[in-house]
């Protein structure tokens, strides 16, 4: 069988999954997903449906279907058709999605790609911040004895400076991801030995180290960005035995 012509207009290489923009951004998000699997449905097997409701996903979704094909026939085919008095408009998502990786490869190959992902959604945050940081004023009652201040170095713990002439700094829940992880908000009776049980359980670990003289953080590193980007996925938030959720983040370069 003849394989279907891709769209002209289409940036990204052909793949099975779709990506859906121009969505009417007050209907309920399971309303939606209706609407779109009766849709997308007519053009082959709908494997997977992904709409969120936070406030920059709203108006988008992403439909992946079972082979190339089918969602080459619904763009289109479905291109500029009006959902809810609003035109949609279709491309191929740039990569490809969780559900197609986990029907195609392996076990080891979805977690690779679930890790790339969540590094690549957390580099764009943080360069989105930066971007965002810039655009924040010096404030202009700065005095020429303040703004001259040398500024205190701080290593690791992704603290801001108190010089208002430091400008503003990437908040660190936007850091880039880093081999190095800079643990908060700790127990006083945690040690080495308390954070190794924890943290040696995903791949690449290396050591934990202490800061002398402070009690309730701690960095840990990994051999390479990956485990580390596996381990604050799994233990952010997590709650220790006092009750404290524990606070990971990158550490700061």
């Amino acid at each position: 069988m003849a394989g279907v012509t891709a769209p002209a207009a289409s940036s990204n290489p052909p793949n099975a999954t779709i990506y859906v923009k121009n969505l009417e951004e007050r209907i309920k998000v399971d309303q939606l997903k209706e609407a779109l699997t009766e849709i997308f449905s007519e053009y082959g097997n709908v494997i997977d449906l992904v709409a969120k409701t936070n406030l920059k996903a709203r108006g988008q979704a992403f439909v992946v279907f079972d082979d190339v094909d089918s969602a080459t026939r619904a763009i289109n085919e479905i291109q500029g058709f009006d959902l809810f008095d609003k035109p949609m408009v279709l491309d191929y998502a740039k990569t490809r999605s969780d559900a197609i990786v986990a029907k195609e490869g392996t076990k080891d190959e979805l977690e690779l790609h679930k890790r790339k992902r969540l590094a690549e959604k957390e580099r764009r945050q943080a360069s989105e911040a930066a971007e965002a940081s810039k655009k924040i004023k010096r404030p202009a009652d700065v005095n020429a004895e303040v703004a001259a201040r040398p500024i205190k170095a701080t290593r690791g713990a992704g603290l801001k400076s108190s010089n208002p002439a430091a400008g503003a700094v990437v908040p660190e829940e936007y850091l880039p991801p880093n081999k190095i992880l800079f643990i908060q908000n700790l127990p006083d009776e945690y040690d080495v030995d308390s954070l190794t049980s924890i943290f040696a359980a995903f791949e690449g670990f290396k050591e934990v180290r202490l800061v002398p003289g402070r009690k309730g953080i701690a960095f840990i590193e990994y051999e390479a960005e990956a485990g580390a980007i596996t381990a604050k996925e799994r233990t952010a938030g997590m709650m220790l035995g006092d009750g404290k959720a524990m606070k990971v983040v990158y550490q700061r370069k």
